[in-house]
């Protein structure tokens, strides 16, 4: 069994005396090698120690001038010819130090150095160029800060060169044009500024020039026309200006041109589709002016076309042509004019079509039915008149239609009603007649539906009440709508805005309203309503302007009059004789209800009582609490071990389901007697929170019992669990590929922020972690356990005894014990980088200290490494799922920046949760077209469509 190993250590041996035999010198500098290799190693860390464990040296006890039997070459990651290092290759394991301590003269044979996706930090040092035979670099998704070395341009024989996704700063160094067989010149994410050097027009054999997501300013120099082998020009989110030149026409290779997000000016360049290559043309949100270029209608080999948010003009017809390769084509926000051509239906591959805010007029073709991959498309605020064409009802893909503010006519067609997949539907600004189609209710994915500002009549469909996933907007105002307002509306309990307002509509406003809990905005005004408001937060806090011009609403709002209440005599002022009977009868009722609740908590019956905020879930009126209680022993098998799915510090989780059907999840915390305070505080100050604050991302809450054995916590059942639960388990987090990871840490955030900014006083949940965010079969996250958070008083100093999860809590909690929302700031940067990584971070934060609180924050303050500027280290990146694609690898490059930020020890350095989610959502229109795709993709809709918002991304390089 021994005799192999011994085998293979004697050739070893053999191998390394016979090199000292034949070429003693060659010997000496393959030690050379090896003790400097090793020297560095021991001057690193590396999180996979397994992989650097290769890098020993025999006779340990020895010193390593006594060594003498050595080579490097059966190291990992190492690659020899003839006993020399040649090949470096330590990429993605998890290395943290810097090359102040490597010796680069010591390999003088060296040609591919490749560190990239680690966490090295420092300036990059300018003894590396004594690798003179180097011809490719490595050494980006780093940590490096400082100036790139001017002296790299001395490395005569590098292809290749790769610093992306480090803190470089500074100017592009001239002498980079030195290097004439570079081929590859990746720069892109740094902070770098100034003009880039014309110097770089000497780079013959360059294919690829990536320097986006910089701060460089300047024109783009003419001698870039000079790179005639350039495939790919990608300068976009910099701060570019002045005018093209026209030596890009030289260009004949080029494929990707990619200018967006800066400020030139000027025409579009000529002649770049010359070569019939070009695939990415995207030059948004500039100030281009004048016609488009001629040859953009005959360049039949574009994938992908992007020019909104210029001033360009010219007439669609006439300048554009057939693309059978497009996937995506944005001419909004321009002056373009002329009408769609029907021959556009031979665009088969096209998937988005964006045409709005311009002044195209004519009919919406119906050949456009044809085109069957069509997924978005964007025709507002134009001219466009006649009919909607029933043939879009074809697009089966479609989930995002915009025909608003055009002069469109005639009905909606009943063929829309075909296209389930549709989230968002906006007709609003029309001259659309006739009345609502019953076919609405067959839109189960819909998220926003605006048909204000038409013609139409009839009644309300109660089949809009299908819509249970209708979040952001239901419009239906400025119409002519008549009848009552459907009850079933209050199935929408995710719904936000709700404008009714300038219809006819008739009766009360439902008792059903009473559900719509996320609802923030409501409009009812100008129709013919009367009756009670709903006694809920969004309707007793609106202004009056939201009812007024009814016909006998009533309510607490100022404006409106009082609905009538028992008793009560005329002009709200009571006789005296009266007034006199009724106080001591009230007082009475208050001292006997007063009694009956003391009894009712403290004595040692199993008197229960029951809550609810749900109507088909713990109804007083309907359910009596012991039966609720009984159902629920019942469906647990009293409290059976195997029906627990969960346990944490404040009691065990159930999985219930009841006799009527329904799966709830049940929490059962210990007894709770008058004279026990901690359990008692939890419990009701998670029923307070939980009565007080309703979003798409926090758990549902039910309902609850209490009694003095068991008190009851009644949620929505969520069916994968735990968030810790999925990332521990090897199978179900390979399910949780980057996209549901990038839309988990969105929900989180967008949860925090609703807590901390929209509710009043703001809720800090204070034991936020991986335990505590549940998933449903969808991957959409819910914050829950709410046991220990806190209405925060403005007014005091809000201090209480530490709570949360250890791993989790802010450092200023250790001895402040006054919680902030930033404390729950950094406790989602630590769940963020748990996401990313597949684990607790753990050592990579900074222990809590006093010194949390100094006025200065070290680079270093959230992580042992330098962690600033996009630190988009692929080692972060859980190793068990694929690698993102380049752009989602752009939104977790974001993400992983806003986690250090707001891990920092300073919490005045912290972002707000608001911050974030602007951040994770820079625009109102990306902001929408995330939550679409997210909602989508989480209604089980094709996995296509996660390509399809990566197509809408890929104006943005790679970043892996």
């Amino acid at each position: 069994m021994m005799l192999k190993p011994l085998f293979s250590l004697f050739h070893l041996l053999l191998f390394t005396q016979l090199l000292f035999i034949l070429n003693p010198y060659s010997a000496r500098a393959i030690l050379q090698e090896a003790e400097a290799l090793y020297r560095w190693k021991e001057r690193i860390y590396s999180q996979n120690r397994s992989f650097l464990s290769s890098w020993s040296l025999p006779n340990e006890g020895q010193t390593v001038n006594n060594r003498t039997m050595i080579t490097p070459c059966f190291w990992l990651g190492v690659g020899c010819v003839n006993g020399s290092v040649i090949r470096l290759n330590l990429t993605n394991v998890g290395l943290t130090g810097s090359l102040t301590a490597f010796n680069f003269s010591s390999l003088p044979n060296l040609s591919v150095l490749d560190l990239h996706s680690n966490n090295l930090f420092g300036n990059i040092p300018s003894s590396i160029t004594n690798l003179t035979k180097l011809t490719s670099l490595h050494l980006g998704y780093n940590q490096f800060y400082g100036e790139i070395p001017s002296e790299l341009g001395t490395l005569t024989s590098l292809r290749n060169l790769n610093l992306a996704s480090n803190s470089l700063s500074g100017h592009i160094p001239p002498s980079l044009g030195n290097l004439t067989n570079l081929s590859f010149l990746v720069l892109e994410n740094n902070w770098l500024e100034g003009e880039i050097p014309s110097e770089l027009g000497k780079l013959e054999s360059l294919t690829e020039f990536r320097a986006n997501f910089n701060n460089l300013t300047g024109s783009l120099p003419p001698s870039v026309g000079d790179l005639n082998n350039l495939k790919v020009l990608s300068v976009y989110e910099n701060q570019l200006s002045g005018t093209l030149p026209k030596e890009l026409g030289n260009l004949t290779n080029l494929a990707l041109f990619l200018v967006s997000q800066n400020a030139f000016s000027g025409s579009l360049p000529e002649n770049i589709c010359k070569g019939g290559t070009l695939e990415d043309l995207c030059a948004n949100n500039n100030f281009f002016t004048g016609n488009v270029p001629k040859w953009l209608k005959n360049c039949t080999s574009l994938t992908r076309l992007r020019i909104e948010r210029n001033q360009l003009v010219g007439n669609i017809t006439e300048d554009f042509g057939i693309y059978p390769l497009i996937d995506y084509i944005d001419l909004s926000y321009n002056y373009f004019e002329g009408e769609i051509s029907p021959n556009w239906e031979r665009c088969k591959n096209m998937t988005s079509l964006k045409i709005s805010n311009n002044d195209i007029s004519g009919r919406i073709p119906p050949e456009l039915g044809d085109a069957t991959k069509l997924q978005y498309l964007d025709l507002s605020s134009n001219r466009l008149f006649g009919g909607i064409p029933k043939e879009l009802g074809s697009l089966k893909s479609l989930f995002y239609v915009s025909l608003s503010n055009n002069k469109l006519t005639g009905i909606i067609p009943r063929e829309l009603g075909y296209l389930s997949n549709l989230a968002c539907l906006d007709l609003g600004m029309n001259s659309l007649n006739g009345t609502i189609p019953e076919e609405v209710g067959n839109w189960p994915k819909m998220i926003k539906l605006n048909l204000s500002r038409n013609d139409l009549s009839g009644h309300i469909p109660w089949q809009i009440g299908n819509l249970v996933n209708l979040q952001e907007l239901l419009d239906l105002s400025r119409n002519s709508l008549s009848g009552q307002i459907p009850f079933k509306l209050g199935n929408l309990a995710d719904l936000e805005i709700l404008n009714l307002s300038h219809n006819e509509l008739s009766g009360e406003i439902p008792a059903t309203f009473d559900q719509l809990e996320s609802l923030r905005f409501i409009d009812v005004s100008y129709n013919r309503l009367e009756g009670p408001l709903p006694d809920t937060q969004v309707f007793q806090n609106a202004p009056f302007t939201s009812f007024m011009e009814n016909r006998a609403l009533c309510g607490k709002i100022s404006g409106l009059m009082p609905c009538p209440k028992p008793l009560r005599i005329s002009n709200g002022k009571p006789k005296i004789s009266v007034a006199l009977i009724i106080a001591p009868v009230i007082g009475l009722v208050f001292i006997l209800c007063a009694i009956w609740l003391l009894v009712f908590f403290c004595s040692s019956d199993k008197k229960w009582k029951v809550n609810a905020l749900e109507p088909d879930f713990f109804c007083v009126r309907k359910f009596d609490g012991k039966l609720m209680y009984g159902d629920i022993r019942k469906a647990t098998e009293e409290f059976s071990d195997k029906h627990c799915i969960g346990e944490g510090g404040h009691g065990r989780v159930y999985k219930a389901v009841l006799s009527a059907g329904q799966i709830v999840a049940v929490k059962k915390l210990q007894s709770i007697q008058c004279t026990e305070y901690g359990d008692q505080k939890s419990f009701t100050t998670e029923i307070e929170v939980l009565m007080k604050i309703r979003h798409r991302n926090i758990v549902k809450f039910y309902g609850f019992c209490s009694n003095v054995d068991h008190s009851l916590l009644v949620y929505e059942y969520l069916e994968r669990g735990s968030l810790r639960k999925l990332l521990g388990n090897e199978k179900e987090a390979r399910e949780l590929d980057w996209q549901k990871r990038v839309n988990i840490i969105k929900g989180i955030a967008f949860a925090l922020s609703y807590m901390h900014h929209d509710c009043s006083p703001p809720v800090v949940h204070r034991d936020l972690s991986s335990n505590n965010v549940l998933l449903d079969k969808d991957f959409v996250a819910r914050v829950s356990d709410f046991g220990t958070a806190r209405l925060l008083n403005l007014d005091s100093s809000n201090l209480t005894q530490i709570a949360g999860t250890y791993g989790y809590i802010a450092p200023e909690l250790a001895y402040t014990m006054r919680p902030t929302d930033k404390c729950d700031v950094y406790s989602f940067g630590v769940l963020s980088l748990e996401i990313i990584m597949g684990s607790h971070p753990g050592n990579l934060l900074s222990p809590p200290s006093s010194s949390a609180n100094s006025s200065t924050s070290s680079p270093s303050s959230g992580f042992i490494t330098v962690l600033v500027n996009y630190p988009t280290s692929k080692d972060l990146l859980d190793p068990r799922i694929p690698d993102p694609t380049p752009e989602t690898g752009n939104e977790i490059a974001t993400i992983i920046k806003l986690a250090t930020e707001c891990i920092k020890s300073n919490p005045d350095l912290r972002p707000t949760m608001q911050y974030v989610c602007q951040q994770l959502s820079p625009t109102r229109e990306m902001a929408l077209y995330e939550s679409l795709l997210e909602r989508i993709m989480s209604l089980n809709t094709s996995t296509s469509l996660g390509s399809k918002k990566a197509s809408y991304m890929r104006s943005h390089s790679a970043l892996f």
